[in-house]
């Protein structure tokens, strides 16, 4: 999917905000909201995540729905936890990805995004102390390599997104991952600057931002847009980061689809205009 300079055409947002029984309801909320992407997962609809028992007529009439408003979908939910601790469900889990990404073709997108996982075995998103462990590295290399086969596959990229309580936790640990993996291998890196900051560290944004930019800038191939609260995170503008500091940063990498995350039903007008207003200000 080629991608717009103009940040109006690849603005997009969670399409789970919206949750609707149909997806063409789905649809018509997120250009309502006036976004002209959205990132796809099956959760919109009440459905798994990995799709399963997700048949392929569902499938079609998520691409026909959004193809009928003029809303891309670049990338799609293949969320799980990697690195299991419970060895047999990682595995069908791991198939069930497999299979997924071998259908996102079919639904216009060309990216399928990632969690890189968390030995804690009831929430992928809560760190754990064996985090750091070499075996929790190479089971998360184990799995990619399953992964990365059925990208090349079906054609498409994997997006791994650093999340503070994963294993891949921060910039120079997706930076050893790339590097590891290669340049030809298909991966890249969904850049979310408020995963890289807490309010302990916000004070140094720039700083922090400035270095994983130059770390990962010519592997970024999606980004993700939420702020920085005192209990975790927001929607973009109810927090404390600098968002004319990150539309500066995000334009010295190639233009990618910027998705809203954690965003209300709401909320979603108001932050779609600040980010574009943003942007604009920060680019004068």
């Amino acid at each position: 999917m080629s991608v717009s300079t103009r940040l109006s055409d690849r603005l997009g947002i969670f399409a789970r905000t919206f949750p609707r029984e149909t997806p063409e309801a789905v649809a018509a909320e997120v250009q309502q909201a006036g976004f002209a992407m959205a990132h796809w997962n099956f959760a919109a609809l009440g459905k798994p995540t990995l799709a399963e028992g997700v048949d392929d007529d569902t499938f079609a009439r998520v691409r026909a729905g959004f193809d009928a408003v003029d809303v891309a979908i670049p990338s799609v939910s293949v969320t799980y936890n990697v690195v299991h601790p419970d060895k047999e469900l990682r595995e069908r889990q791991t198939a069930a990805a497999v299979d997924l990404i071998g259908r996102i073709p079919s639904l216009g997108a060309g990216v399928a995004t990632l969690c890189s996982g968390t030995r804690d075995s009831e929430n992928m998103w809560r760190s754990h102390p064996d985090n750091a462990k070499p075996d929790a590295w190479s089971d998360l290399r184990a799995t990619l390599d399953v992964l990365l086969d059925a990208a090349v596959t079906a054609g498409i990229r994997l997006g791994v997104e650093p999340e503070p309580g994963n294993i891949v936790r921060n910039a120079p640990l997706a930076e050893r991952l790339l590097d590891e993996l290669g340049p030809d291998a298909p991966i890249g890196i969904i850049f979310d600057p408020a995963n890289l900051l807490s309010p302990a560290t916000i004070a140094r944004q720039e700083e922090i931002l400035s270095d994983a930019i130059d770390m990962l800038g010519a592997r970024i191939i999606g980004a993700h847009a939420k702020d920085v609260v005192e209990s975790g995170y927001a929607a973009a503008g109810a927090g404390m980061m600098d968002y004319h500091l990150v539309f500066r940063l995000l334009s010295r990498v190639a233009p990618v689809p910027l998705i809203a995350q954690d965003v209300a039903e709401s909320d979603a007008t108001r932050v779609h205009d600040e980010l574009l207003r943003w942007n604009e200000e920060a680019t004068m």
